[in-house]
């Protein structure tokens, strides 16, 4: 089985979040449990390992806009080829800017011809967020069948009709409000619902929880239907075993047991002065989303029972909140992501808080746990399916005071030494391995192919 995966980021070459760790784990996995795997992603200038050139021109692209100067690179790595589309509009540096959807229709126009220029014809296309939903729809029209993957539906690719429209390569039939069409604009996460054969979120709390109006970002109407059609379904990710083995880790003194990780805990709390508090540890963008503030108004009350460490960048407002605090004895702020850092807070803490508003998956509380550092989670997304009850502590509200109360319940349950030491030792035999996940997603191709695409109501041209 040929499986095409389409992402705007895949680590180690390109990375802001747990998008890119996925298309970095998932795609390995696969190739050794037997496929051929290929990943698609831009051709970011940033990108430092060397990519081999194998072709370069004008592509012949659906739309009226012409592809001139496409670079094609590849590169191949633990059993994946990678394919890297360069196009004028990703040579600057850095990933995500204010003109996305343009420089996206483009990349995404190109993917399917580029597969041709490096001899690629995909069984199976899988798709990831708004900026590959627009394959989806291109590879529709060609007639190849497509699992799309929702990661985070906050962030859909929206720009106003006129314009996106003319930038995407598709027959007018397509943006009515059946197809891309969502309040005037066009949406491009929206594309890739519509047109796969299967959609899947990163866990099965997030796939029931986007159906409503709380979590549904506008879309929850199509995501019901798709529900009671059986196109939507969530798996959970996995977790990279090697890049997260506490055994191994060059970035700390390395542990097999909860016994073993004192001397990490001892560490941080020198690195950053601390007293003898226990740690609670956050590495985290620093959004709203991620409960930031939440965490920022509940800093009184945790700095009486805890030093807390974080590691993140992000919300300049947010940034600004905890710089202030910073000057506290109890609080250590390290601004940006700083990979051996978070690799030494998720060793070194006791506890681990992530105080999400939403949380289509996480891997932090993953992470976390297999360091046997216990999280401290709001109940949401995948924080529920990951997180339970005998080894972390679970809040409901997304307030400062509810996140309080599950920290004042961590540190009394820190002071009875047995039960910590029992929950830590719980969450270091978690398996959060790749190789169910895998597994699933292969038998979700599997049946992909085994049945003919589904009629898309309303939309005649398919």
């Amino acid at each position: 089985m040929r499986v095409v995966h389409v992402a705007s980021e895949v680590f180690p070459f390109s990375r802001s979040g747990g998008l890119g760790d996925v298309l970095g784990a998932l795609p390995a996995q696969q190739a050794r449990l037997g496929a051929a795997v290929t990943v698609v992603s831009p051709w970011y200038a940033d990108i430092a390992q060397p990519v081999r050139e194998v072709w370069r021109g004008a592509l012949d692209a659906p739309g009226s806009l012409p592809l001139a100067d496409v670079r094609v690179g590849e590169l191949v790595q633990g059993g994946v080829q990678f394919v890297f589309v360069g196009l004028g509009a990703f040579d600057r540096p850095g990933l995500y800017f204010p003109d996305d959807v343009w420089r996206f229709t483009q990349f995404a126009r190109a993917v399917l011809p580029a597969l041709e220029r490096v001899g690629v014809t995909p069984d199976v296309l899988h798709a990831h967020d708004w900026q590959a939903g627009l394959v989806v729809a291109l590879g529709r029209l060609a007639g190849l069948r497509a699992v799309f993957s929702v990661h985070n539906l906050q962030y859909q690719g929206r720009w106003n009709l006129i314009d996106g429209a003319g930038w995407t390569g598709l027959p007018d039939w397509a943006f009515t409000h059946e197809g891309l069409e969502f309040h005037g604009d066009v949406n491009l996460m929206k594309a890739g619902l519509v047109f796969a054969s299967q959609v899947t979120t990163v866990s099965p709390t997030y796939a029931q929880e986007i159906t409503t109006p709380e979590y549904g970002e506008g879309l929850e109407g199509l995501l019901v239907r798709l529900t009671h059609e059986g196109r939507l379904s969530g798996i959970l990710n996995g977790l990279d075993q090697d890049r997260w083995d506490p055994r191994t880790d060059a970035d700390i003194t390395p542990f097999a047991d909860v016994a073993g990780k004192a001397a990490c805990g001892v560490a941080l709390r020198a690195e950053f002065g601390l007293d003898d508090a226990p740690i609670l540890g956050v590495v985290s963008r620093l959004a709203e989303q991620k409960g930031m503030d939440l965490l920022i108004g509940a800093l009184p009350e945790l700095t009486r029972d805890w030093n807390v460490v974080v590691l993140g960048g992000g919300d300049p407002r947010l940034e600004a909140g905890l710089r202030e605090w910073d000057a506290h004895p109890r609080v250590a702020f390290a601004q940006g992501m700083n990979e051996p850092l978070a690799h030494r807070i998720y060793a070194g803490a006791d506890a681990f808080a992530m105080p999400s508003r939403f949380e289509p998956c996480g891997l932090s509380q993953m992470i976390a746990m297999r360091y046997g550092t216990l999280p401290v989670v709001r109940e949401t997304g995948g924080l529920v399916d990951t997180v339970p009850h005998e080894v972390g502590f679970r809040f409901a509200g997304a307030t400062p005071q509810a996140l309080t109360r599950a920290c004042a319940e961590a540190r009394l349950t820190f002071d009875d030494r047995a039960e910590w030491t029992a929950r830590a030792a719980e969450a270091m035999s978690l398996d959060f391995s790749w190789d169910g996940p895998t597994r699933e997603y292969l038998g979700l191709y599997a049946r992909v192919l085994s049945v003919p695409p589904r009629p898309v109501a309303g939309l005649e041209g398919l």
